[in-house]
């Protein structure tokens, strides 16, 4: 980070706090949910379309914004995105029928969407390669950190009003927008000398989805798709398999997921740099695969609640790193289109978020651990690919050393 200039670290510091709203708003929802599906009678298909309708819309908008931000910049398209997640914070929290619920998440998807891979684009933009693991292991831990702190946020909240979460969040998107208007370069601050005019030129001449598609990008992306969706397929139905299986309580699972906030937030920020240093993405990438899937399979066979306490945290951990090591190798191919690149990692990510919970429910109909043996083995496979990687990476000639 002493590499970067003043206005490089203000930048990030700027592109940190707003991720972490955000993601603060994605999940600051899920306290309330019970208390909206009883006030107004809604139905559990409801609260499920409820919270599909946001990746959804998560997904169709990231791809296709983060193509206009290679285009057009990096900071309208981000500005854009905080004030449209107040604009639905707003309308959630004056919402009294099931469409304007619906809609209220939509817009936040599209918010999200907008958002979150243009500032990931903006931190690869700013960086060099040797300190864009760094970078983007922060902004990973600030989308952590506010998903996971979204739940506790909320139910705190909403002990005066289950709308008060929404009511706070949107004057914060307010606040975050202005902030970042005034604070945030209109032309990002590039470590290579490269002007924001040449930069947009390049972009322009060359962000198509084709123009990214070579065979190590749809391998990363394939992982990306496999990460999320593995993801989902373990955490949707976490608490459900623990507490059928082992009888794990409502504390037993909230001590889980309060050990795992504070774990993640740790690797992310403290050690991620050091591990991608010392082993390279490419073999993070391998080993969190690895021990994703030994895990999964260890709660499978697993006899205790001790037992299942660890393998639960690694399990997650693994995730942890997962996604940001994916996601900085992604930044390293395709300099001038990271927010086309950003915009399909975002858009896999959703459809992982979407498929995944609607498939461990539907195994999990048939037979309790058939989620997560479907889980390790996907992991399994997932693990094996990687052994391609960096042969494919040399012949690409786009990385020079893994």
């Amino acid at each position: 980070m002493k590499n970067l200039s003043k206005e490089a670290r203000r930048s990030i510091i700027i592109l940190i706090f707003s991720t972490f709203l955000i993601c603060l708003g994605i999940s600051i929802v899920i306290p309330v949910t019970p208390f909206i599906k009883r006030e107004y009678g809604y139905s559990t298909t409801d609260m499920g379309i409820m919270t599909a309708l946001f990746a959804l819309a998560q997904f169709i908008t990231s791809p296709i914004v983060g193509r206009i931000s290679d285009k057009m910049g990096r900071k309208p398209m981000m500005a854009l995105g905080l004030f449209l997640y107040m604009i639905s914070e707003l309308i959630f929290a004056m919402s009294n029928t099931l469409w304007l619920f619906n809609f209220s998440r939509i817009i936040g998807g599209i918010s999200a969407g907008m958002f979150v891979p243009t500032s990931m684009a903006m931190a690869a933009d700013m960086t060099s390669i040797k300190d864009r693991a760094k970078v983007i292991g922060w902004i990973s831990a600030s989308f952590s950190g506010g998903l996971i702190m979204g739940p506790g946020i909320g139910g705190v909240l909403a002990s005066f009003s289950y709308k008060t979460p929404f009511w706070a969040a949107s004057a914060l998107g307010l606040i975050s927008t202005i902030f970042l208007i005034i604070f945030l370069p209109s032309k990002t601050p590039r470590p290579d000398g490269i002007t924001e005019e040449e930069s947009l030129e390049s972009r322009g001449q060359k962000s198509s989805i084709m123009s990214i598609l070579n065979r190590p990008m749809v391998i990363f992306f394939s992982m990306i798709l496999v990460s999320a969706f593995g993801l989902q397929l373990f955490e949707s139905i976490y608490s459900i398999y623990v507490n059928q299986v082992f009888n794990f309580s409502l504390n037993n699972i909230a001590l889980v997921l309060v050990l795992n906030g504070v774990i993640s937030l740790f690797l992310q920020v403290a050690l991620f740099d050091f591990l991608v240093r010392k082993l390279t993405e490419i073999r993070l990438i391998r080993w969190c695969f690895l021990l994703g899937a030994v895990c999964v399979l260890w709660i499978v066979l697993a006899h205790s609640k001790v037992e299942v306490f660890i393998a639960t945290l690694v399990i997650f951990s693994a995730f942890d790193l997962l996604r940001p090591a994916i996601t900085t190798l992604l930044t390293k191919f395709g300099d001038d289109n990271q927010g086309l690149i950003n915009g399909v990692n975002m858009s896999l990510t959703s459809v992982g978020n979407i498929i995944g919970p609607i498939i461990a429910g539907m195994l999990m109909d048939r037979n309790t651990h058939y989620p997560y043996i479907f889980a390790a083995i996907m992991l399994i496979i997932s693990f094996l690919v990687t052994f391609t990687v960096n042969s494919v990476i040399k012949n690409s000639n786009q990385i020079s050393k893994q």
